[in-house]
Order: C-alpha cells, then sequence, then structure tokens
C-alpha cells in the first residue's frame, strides 16, 4: 500500500512517502525550488517521491494532507468574533486567501495533483486529512522505538490545540488532553523571537543560541505578567500584552512598556538586555516543558516519552528534560515542525485509518533521516566536467585519509554524500565541516562561510562509541536534538577578569580544547554519528581521530545565511564557490577553492544576476497572455468594428480592425510584446478587486461580525478562554472522545 502525506500552505511545505509502514522518501519543498521556508503545494518534492519509489500519482492508494481546513477556519473566524471590532486589517489579510484557495483545499490538491501526474481527476487516489496535531503526534510515536509511551505535542498552532498529549500504544495513539489556541507556548516563544528583532518561525534558533550569552533577569516577569503557569505544567497567555491573534505583529504596546522599549529593530546592535530576555523566555520555556513532562509521566505511568511540533526543536529544553531523568527514554521527532507532519498524517493512515500494526521491533524507523535524493558519481562527473571544475576522483580510503589531513590543517570542507536529509538539521550528509580544536574556527564558519551573526553556536558531530568522552551525555542523539555540557576535564579555567565578561565579549575566550564546539555556557548541541545509519561519515571522523587522537567534527548546514541547505551537486558547487570554503566533496570526488578557473565564479555570479532581472515567461505564462491577446482583440472588434457601425449606419472603421489585427498576430508570433499590457491590464484589475473586497469585507466585518461578537462576550461566551483563574488546578482540556480515525473529510 502506497501513502503519500503531504504538508503545504502554512510553513514548509514536505512531502512523505511511505510503502507498507516503511518510509521510503521524505523532502521539503525548499530544497527543490530554493527558496527557503517554501509553503506552496510541494510540487517538486511529491515528483522526487514518487520518483524514489518508480510510481505514478496514479499508483498511489492514499494521498493525506496534514490538517483539516475547515477547523482552522472556525478557529479563525471564532478569534474575529472574540476580538471584533479589533483585528480588521488580519481579517483583510487573512480571509480572501481562504475564500480564493484555502476553503476549497480538497479541490486544490486534487487539481494540483491531476496536473503533476499529468491523468483526470477521476483517477486519482483517495484524497484524506489529519488533525494537525495527530499528524505531529503519529510523527513522534510511531517511528520511535517504542511500543508504548506518552506523546507531547508542542508548537504554536494546529486547528485549534497548541498543546496535546496521546497515549501511543502499539499502532494506536489515544488522545488524552490539550491546551487551544490562543494559549500556546510555541507562539509565547515567538513573541520574543519578533521582540529581540529576530524573524518569527525561522528566528527562534537564534534566539535559542543568544540566551546562553544572558542572565533570566526577566523570568519572573513573565511569569508574573505573561503567563499564568499551573504546578501541572498546563498555562495561560495573558492576552493583553499580545497581538498575534488579529493583529500583524506578535507583541503589543503594553508588552513593550512592560520591557520598557519597542522591538529591536532586525539587523541593528543586540544589547545584553537582548541577550537577558532571550535566556529569560528560555528558562521559563524550559520550566512548563518540564512541568508538563511531570505532570504526563505521572498520569499515564509510562517510562518512554516521545515528543513533536516545533517547540520540539529547543534542544536546550530537551537536554533538560533527559537530564532530569523522569523518562527511561526520550524520543524526538527530527522534523518536529510543520514538515514532519506529512509523514505523521501517511503513517496515520496506515496504523490508524487501516489498522495496520507496527513492526519496529525496538528500532528507529526514521533511517537515519536520510530520506532525500542522491546523485550517481556519473551524474556528479558530468555537471562537473560541463562547468569546466576541477578535482580528482579518490577512492573511499584514499578520499577519508586525504580529508581527514585537510581538516586537520584548519580547513573548511563542504561534505555532500548520499541522500539528503529530511527537517532542518544537516546531519553529515550536506553538511559544512571544520577542526573542533580550532580557535578560530567558529568565527570564520559563522562570518566568513555562513555569513551569520557570529554569536550562533556550531554542533559536533561525534563517534556514538565516544559521545560520553566528550559530553556528559550517554544517551544517542543521532538527529542533533539535545543539548549537553562539554566533561569537565576538557574545560579551560578562566580567569578573573574572564569571568567578569558579558554578553559577546564571552564569545572571544578559549574555553576548552574543543573551542570550536564549545558555546559560552560550555554546552554543545550534540550529533551522534552511527555506523549503521551513516558509513561514510562515520569512517571519516574515525580517519580524523586516527590522525588527531580527536574524534568529533564541526558540522554545521551546507548553506549560506538566507538559503535552504543544498540538494543537488550544482547547488553545493554555486555554495562552494561563493564563500570562503576550502574544499568541497562530492561523493568520492575532491574538489580544492584554489585549483577552480576563476571564469567559473564569474559565469556562475552571471547566472544569478540574469536569473534576478529576467523575468522567465514559462508556457503556462505564455498560454494566457495569447489568450489575453486574442480575447482582447475580439474585444475591439466586435464592438467597435462590427456592432458600432450597425448602430449608427455608418461605414466600417478600420482603427479598431488594425488594433484588433496587431492583437491578434503578437498573441500569435509574439506573445511576450504583449506581457506589459498584459500586466498594466491585471494592475488596474487587482487595484479594482482590491478596492472592492475591501469594501465586501469591511461591510462583513463590522455589520456581521462585530455585533455577534459584541453580543456573545456579553452572554459571557468567549470562544478563545482568555479568562485567566487563579483558583483553578489545571487549564487542559480533556480530548479522550476524539475521533482520530475520521479522515474522510476535511473538517
Amino acid at each position: 500500500m502506497k501513502i503519500l502525506g503531504i504538508s503545504a500552505y502554512y510553513h514548509d511545505s514536505a512531502a512523505a512517502l511511505i510503502i507498507d509502514g516503511e518510509i521510503i522518501a521524505a523532502a521539503q519543498e525548499e530544497r527543490f525550488s530554493r527558496k527557503k521556508h517554501d509553503a506552496r503545494f510541494p510540487r517538486e518534492a511529491i515528483a522526487y517521491c514518487l520518483q524514489e519509489a518508480v510510481i505514478t500519482v496514479e499508483d498511489l492508494d492514499y494521498v493525506v494532507f496534514y490538517e483539516k481546513p475547515f477547523i482552522t477556519f472556525e478557529r479563525l473566524l471564532e478569534t474575529y468574533l472574540a476580538y471584533a471590532p479589533q483585528g480588521i486589517k488580519s481579517f483583510f489579510a487573512a480571509i480572501p486567501v481562504w475564500l480564493k484557495e484555502k476553503l476549497y483545499l480538497k479541490s486544490v490538491l486534487k487539481t494540483e495533483l491531476a496536473k503533476l501526474g499529468k491523468s483526470d481527476r477521476s483517477l486519482l487516489p483517495t484524497l484524506l486529512f489529519t488533525e494537525h496535531h495527530q499528524a505531529h503526534a503519529a510523527s513522534a510515536f510511531f517511528p520511535s522505538p517504542f511500543q508504548q509511551a506518552a506523546v507531547i505535542c508542542l508548537d504554536a498552532v494546529g486547528e485549534w490545540a497548541s498543546t496535546s498529549v496521546w497515549l501511543g500504544k502499539d499502532h494506536q495513539l489515544i488522545p488524552q488532553w490539550e491546551i487551544n489556541f490562543p494559549h500556546s507556548l510555541g507562539m509565547l516563544y515567538s513573541a520574543f523571537t519578533y521582540y529581540t528583532g529576530f524573524k518569527v518561525n525561522s528566528g527562534e534558533y537564534k534566539l535559542m543560541g543568544l540566551a546562553s550569552y544572558g542572565c533570566p533577569k526577566y523570568a519572573d516577569l513573565i511569569l508574573e505578567h505573561l503567563l499564568d503557569l499551573k504546578t501541572d505544567g498546563t498555562f495561560r497567555l495573558n492576552m493583553d500584552y499580545f497581538n498575534y491573534a488579529v493583529g500583524l505583529t506578535m507583541t503589543n504596546e503594553k508588552f513593550h512598556q512592560l520591557f520598557g522599549s519597542p522591538p529591536r529593530q532586525p539587523e541593528s546592535l543586540l544589547t545584553q538586555r537582548e541577550m537577558d530576555i532571550a535566556a529569560s523566555i528560555q528558562k521559563v520555556t524550559e520550566e512548563v516543558v518540564l512541568r508538563l513532562a511531570k505532570k504526563v509521566h505521572q498520569e499515564l505511568k509510562t517510562d518512554y516519552l516521545c515528543l513533536a511540533g516545533g517547540v520540539a526543536l529547543n534542544c536546550v529544553a530537551n537536554g533538560r528534560l533527559l537530564r532530569e531523568g523522569l523518562f527511561q527514554d526520550i524520543w524526538i521527532q527530527p522534523a518536529a515542525g510543520d514538515a514532519g507532519g506529512a509523514v505523521g498524517a501517511a503513517l496515520a493512515v496506515w496504523h490508524q485509518y487501516q489498522n495496520q500494526p507496527r513492526n519496529n521491533h525496538g528500532q528507529d524507523k526514521m533511517r537515519g533521516c536520510y530520506l532525500g535524493p542522491q546523485f550517481t558519481e556519473t551524474e556528479i562527473r558530468n555537471y562537473l566536467d560541463q562547468i569546466g571544475a576541477k578535482y580528482q576522483h579518490l577512492q573511499d580510503q584514499e578520499l577519508m585519509t586525504s580529508v581527514a589531513e585537510i581538516l586537520a590543517q584548519e580547513n573548511v570542507v563542504g561534505w555532500f554524500q548520499g541522500r539528503m536529509e529530511f527537517g532542518p538539521r544537516a546531519l553529515g550528509n550536506r553538511s559544512i565541516i571544520g577542526d573542533p580544536r580550532s580557535s578560530s574556527m567558529q568565527s570564520v564558519m559563522n562570518l566568513k562561510i555562513k555569513y551569520r551573526e557570529s554569536f550562533r553556536p556550531f554542533a559536533p558531530s561525534v563517534l556514538k562509541e565516544r559521545v560520553s568522552d566528550y559530553f556528559d551525555l550517554t544517551h544517542s542523539s543521532p538527529y542533533m536534538l539535545l543539548v549537553a555540557d562539554v566533561k569537565e576535564h576538557l574545560r579551560l579555567p578562566l580567569t578573573p577578569e574572564q569571568q567578569q565578561l558579558f554578553g559577546i565579549e564571552k564569545l572571544k575566550i578559549r574555553r576548552s580544547t574543543i573551542p570550536a564546539i564549545t558555546h559560552v555556557d560550555y554546552s554543545a548541541r550534540v550529533q551522534t554519528v552511527h555506523e549503521e545509519t551513516n558509513h561514510r561519515y562515520f569512517q571519516l571522523i574515525s580517519n580524523f581521530e586516527q590522525k588527531t587522537g580527536c574524534g568529533l567534527l564541526v558540522n554545521t548546514s551546507f548553506n549560506v545565511r538566507g538559503e535552504p541547505i543544498v540538494c543537488t551537486p550544482a547547488d553545493a558547487y554555486r555554495c562552494f564557490m561563493r564563500t570562503e570554503m576550502d574544499y568541497l566533496v562530492l561523493e568520492n570526488f575532491l574538489l580544492a577553492k584554489s585549483e577552480q578557473p576563476p571564469e567559473i565564479k564569474d559565469n556562475l555570479q552571471q547566472k544569478e544576476k540574469e536569473v534576478e532581472v529576467e523575468v522567465e515567461v514559462d508556457e503556462h505564462a505564455t498560454q494566457e497572455i495569447r489568450k489575453f491577446g486574442l480575447l482582447t482583440g475580439v474585444g475591439i472588434a466586435l464592438p467597435l468594428g462590427l456592432i458600432w457601425p450597425l448602430i449608427k449606419h455608418e461605414s466600417l472603421p478600420l482603427l479598431p480592425w488594425i488594433v484588433a489585427s496587431i492583437l491578434w498576430f503578437l498573441a500569435v508570433l509574439k506573445p511576450k510584446l504583449l506581457q506589459p499590457i498584459q500586466q498594466l491590464v491585471k494592475t488596474i484589475g487587482s487595484t479594482f478587486g482590491w478596492l472592492n473586497t475591501r469594501l465586501i469585507l469591511g461591510f462583513v466585518f463590522y455589520f456581521l461580525l462585530t455585533p455577534i461578537g459584541l453580543m456573545m462576550r456579553l452572554f459571557k461566551r468567549d470562544p478563545m478562554m482568555r479568562k485567566l483563574v487563579s483558583e483553578q488546578e489545571s487549564y487542559a482540556i480533556p480530548n479522550q472522545n476524539k475521533p482520530i480515525d475520521n479522515m474522510r473529510n476535511p473538517f
């Protein structure tokens, strides 16, 4: 049975294919489109998944979407009812998208699939829908090695739920309770991401990294004013301080007054204040996660825990949770955000809708997360020869020895091999690697390779068997989702003067014998490398250890700031040539930057400029222009060239026929010349459409939603549950009767 899972239209769109319960392929659309966090229909990702299995769309048994769009729309309307007459700008921004596309998601998906498969809609597979948190929970539990486990999903929001708890048992997921929007730990963390000047939905990693430079001096302020946190970890936010429910920003003026200033401007100087704020929200987040885990452990009486949702990517909180020892073991979905929903949705259909058993036998079924495309040596050689690149082709052992020597000389290497990773982390197949013993490696990689903020830490890739020699960690961490401290004996003592330093000044201090991966608080985000899942990367680190005595490498994702991780050899080579990377490895091909012909870099830059400047007219756009020219010509010829003379009893005027003939000629032979005229007409039409839409939506908002919302509040009905109840022991909403196998409908 072949099941395709899709996540799209919100954050990182992705596709995943499972066959008889086994994950065959999974990838994010951004890797193919080269548009970071691409949320569009994952056309290229789906095409890759089908290609990997050598099947077509018609061969699929089910296609499943990771969310119920009608329930999400219900939440949207309920939110506006709860806040009206506030929220008109957000209403204008959100509702047209829903009316144009998202309300007809079932039809949109079928249309896109039919285009992709070049087939009739009647031949498409059955289309199903899971709930958002159901997809998260399925992605966390079903691939895990546990037969029974508690499951916690924490993110910004799904349809309604922002936090949900489940009991995973064999091939069943039993819902327990949840916390609903607008009360969301993910939204709270994103509000501080916004306030400290980083981009929401992508800057949360930066906030987490920045936290180590600060002191959590605002934690009590957050708990006193922003968050009503119960002993059991359930919570509600004080929505008087937030604007995200119906606004276009995350925080409001009251929030800014509480912290003493407006949000930091992006790219402006980071101060100690931002670092302290980051440390404070990180501390609060960890406290919430820990309390929730304690509650779940007490309630469900299980020794194992699975995590998913965007908050589960907070590896500092994960590390603390593991150290607390509440559970014997925890497993975190490596693609814990929305992209992983594609995997979860497909697995939910297999295990819950089809009632198929799990056969994990205590194994992690994510296959190391190496689920993307890979390229043959022939494909790589052909590309390199085509562009005129200089390279050596080496056998495995010679390659490993050579690269280990190159790394030992403090060179930075782009490492491209095997199948691309699924999820946000590079795990040794699309990585930039370096020597962790180098004092300058961290700043060199940040400023000259990644072109990103200097404070951001790098992760170590360490041989699984050696992890406890370097870190206070005995647990495997194959997906780089746990933070652990560097061993005491590897740390270097600080002078009294160094101990007095604050903020970014801490970055300059050599803190251990492996300084490139030691964060300012002596922690590291650890990736354990396992020979059974990534033999070649394991062999490289082993060779590096034989040469240097150091059994780990610096590992960061193979991309520059603002771009997705590389997918193809061409992506890798472009990134290599645009940065100050020293060497590039493409499978068994070794390339030195110093040996590359200068004209290649010039050619690559020229091609990039051409792509930026040139307006591409694809076949679909060409057909649209032709249709525009032909119909406009008819529109001129009929009323002016035929009908008007008949009414006025005049001879046929030549001018309308000449204009119409020119339009028809251009439409057929030179459609590109008509594009400016088409764009002008579109702009005029869009302007009138924009005005009409505003008038209609404004009427609906103020004369329909606002009176209904005011009446609801008059009768004490608040779907947002904004009231903070100090005497209430828990904010958990029981959810044990959720019909999780109802996947036929988008509601």
